[in-house]
């Protein structure tokens, strides 16, 4: 019993974090498929130097993208889901 509680903690603490708009998740959506089309350049890229360019350009859009659908939600706050605290929706 005690396996399925701590298996089953970290899920629900993902699937609470999960939850945004529609409008975030096509936000943050779009940064990572461009993060991947920018991994996949840097998979094909003939320098290490490259290479490590675009893997990093590939993280800030990530981010980018995140932050982004981050204020689209909470206006830049911290959601009540992370605090604990009240709901404002």
């Amino acid at each position: 019993m005690k396996k399925f509680i701590y298996l089953a903690g970290p899920a629900a603490l993902l699937a609470l974090a999960a939850c945004q708009s529609e409008k975030a998740d096509n936000v943050e959506d779009a940064a990572e498929n461009r993060a991947d089309q920018l991994d996949e350049m840097a998979d094909n890229a003939t320098t290490e130097a490259q290479e490590e360019a675009l893997e990093n350009k590939a993280d800030r859009v990530e981010e980018q993208g995140e932050e982004a659908a981050n204020k689209i939600d909470d206006n830049g706050e911290i959601a009540p889901s992370e605090t604990k605290i009240g709901d404002t929706q």
